[in-house]
């Protein structure tokens, strides 16, 4: 029986095997290796997976899917809503660190990479598809208008590359944006700053892009009477992700 797409999950399924092949040959999985798979829908990126790594967890919110994916002895199927999994507690049960890969509902793409945020320190790499748009926003560098808070707060703490871009077409249905397949791999040593006190400042100093950050900013350091040396004179944008870590730790 056919699986009709459920639009309330962002449902998308990967249909063209090129990309499908392009995307594991990224990934690279190896026998051993502990697998993560977000959203496995209909198993397109799941069999060539368990062909190169011999076994899989899997996330899958639909529980139609889920059912058809537990009749497979090589998967360990989380039926749950990806925010709600532990990631750390997922990788103590592997016994190391895991790598995670998907193609996630563009819906809910930038909540799902800040949640793995919080499991960093027990992920190997992340492999994810996502709206391309998205993906420019990650790996954008300061002075574009792509540049802003989700920049900042993931390039602290992963290395991050466009892998492959993939068209609507390679989808069934088609989604009606670009799509990208984005590498993420965690820095071993990244700065020891305060990741929440880091998320308000920088939400803060993104509240209004076009004002200069003496009008945001500076009323956030001048709460906190912050002393040091930082020009204001600038638009949240053109601020290099190290200067934010050095003023963060600075206040």
């Amino acid at each position: 029986m056919r699986h009709i797409p459920r639009k309330r999950f962002g449902q998308h399924f990967l249909t063209d095997s090129m990309i499908i092949d392009g995307i594991v040959d990224a990934i690279d999985p190896k026998p051993g290796e502990a697998l993560v798979e977000i959203g496995p829908g209909l198993g397109a990126m799941t069999d060539p997976l368990i062909a190169r790594s011999g076994k899989l967890t899997v996330i899958e919110l639909d529980r139609d899917l889920a059912a058809n994916l537990r009749k497979r002895t090589e998967l360990h199927v989380v039926e749950s809503d990806v925010l709600r999994v532990d990631f750390a507690a997922l990788a103590a049960r592997a016994g190391r660190k895991v790598r995670v890969v998907g193609n996630l509902p563009y819906n809910i793409s930038t909540p799902i990479l800040f949640h793995l945020l919080g499991s960093v320190d027990q992920v190997v790499d992340q492999h994810f598809m996502l709206q391309k748009e998205v993906v420019d926003r990650m790996a954008a560098s300061p002075g574009g208008k792509e540049y802003g808070r989700l920049s900042v707060m993931l390039q602290w703490r992963y290395d991050i590359e466009n892998v492959l871009d993939v068209p609507p077409e390679a989808f069934d249905p088609p989604p009606r944006v670009d799509s990208a397949v984005v590498r993420m791999q965690p820095y071993p040593e990244p700065p020891d700053v305060d990741s929440a006190l880091l998320s308000e400042m920088v939400t803060v100093a993104f509240s209004q892009r076009r004002k200069i950050l003496r009008h945001t900013l500076g009323r956030w350091l001048e709460q906190r009477s912050f002393g040091g040396q930082f020009d204001l004179q600038r638009r949240a944008e053109e601020v290099p992700v190290s200067e934010y870590l050095h003023l963060v730790k600075s206040v």
